[in-house]
């Protein structure tokens, strides 16, 4: 008698069904890094600290709390918007390469919705739980870093981080008005300070990128001019900040004690510019950027001490 046997098939497997789905918090990690939490983080800081400035004693609860989170909401929003317009220079980029948009973990419609979905919160929180006029401001910022800056002045001029930093500058004052309503004189010298301090910041992170830069054809200051001239820039603007940061001491805003840090801190970054400048060295751009953020921090964080020491 013949046996017979029948062989099973081999089975066959859908590759992109192998593949698992993207688990929920790898998701949120995803756009997480959407917002640039770590520029978002220091323009929290910079108006939180506008806040704590505004009053004498503590700032209100409420208005601390709803500030807080408004604003950081649409600072999130115009950091994903700046992602979306930028995703194809991102994509060209070694600093860049790895963000969300260029890896495709996220998709563009679901950026562009969830953009547009925490910059509205952000909206109304603060018109409706702080007060209109931080609500407008921190909106024209928005509008200001993801349209202008972001859309046109990046691809437009070498002056692009000159006129576009006032839209970064501008966390203090949004932070002084959602504690007392109004823009305060005092609440304008800590924008200057930001605004000064942009240019030497970001052009020192240029001189480092600049070949990435020239590649993309965004005409950042290094590329249209030249490194010699850009490390020029950096030192006539960090004198110009030295000078800046003086100003809460003389008009009686701030005490002995920040002044003393304020100088200090703008000795080292001077330091740094002239040797920028004069003995150029292989990374020292990075370390100056780097510098520059702990220099950024740790002003207004005298500032925020010296307050309350008075």
């Amino acid at each position: 008698m013949t046996r017979t046997t029948t062989s099973t098939p081999p089975l066959k497997i859908d590759p992109a069904a192998a593949e698992p789905a993207p688990a929920p918090v790898s998701r949120l990690h995803e756009y997480y890094e959407l917002c640039k939490p770590r520029v978002v983080m220091l323009i929290v800081f910079t108006a939180i600290v506008g806040m704590f400035m505004a009053v004498p004693g503590l700032p209100p609860l409420a208005a601390l709390l709803w500030g807080t989170i408004g604003i950081s909401l649409q600072a999130a929003s115009a950091a994903a918007v700046n992602q979306i317009i930028d995703r194809e220079i991102d994509a060209r980029m070694k600093r860049t390469c790895g963000r969300p948009l260029v890896t495709g973990s996220l998709s563009l419609t679901h950026s562009i919705a969830f953009a547009t979905a925490i910059g509205l919160a952000g909206f109304v929180v603060l018109w409706f739980l702080v007060n209109p006029l931080t609500a407008v401001l921190t909106q024209l910022t928005l509008v200001g870093y993801a349209g202008v800056y972001t859309l046109f002045l990046k691809r437009a001029t070498p002056q692009n981080i000159v006129i576009g930093g006032a839209s970064g500058a501008a966390p203090p004052v949004l932070g002084w008005a959602a504690v007392t309503g109004t823009i305060d004189p005092h609440a304008l010298i800590l924008f200057l300070i930001i605004f000064i301090w942009t240019p030497p910041h970001f052009w020192a992170l240029a001189i480092e990128r600049r070949e990435e830069y020239a590649k993309v054809g965004v005409p950042m200051l290094p590329v249209t001019h030249g490194v010699e001239f850009t490390a020029t820039q950096v030192l006539l603007y960090t004198l110009l900040l030295i000078a800046v940061t003086i100003l809460p001491f003389a008009v009686g805003m701030s005490g002995w004690p920040y002044l003393i840090a304020a100088l200090l801190l703008g000795g080292r970054f001077l330091q740094m510019a002239v040797q920028l400048k004069f003995a150029p060295r292989k990374g020292l751009p990075m370390k100056t950027f780097g510098y520059s953020i702990v220099y950024l921090m740790a002003i207004f964080t005298a500032l925020l001490v010296d307050h309350y020491l008075r």
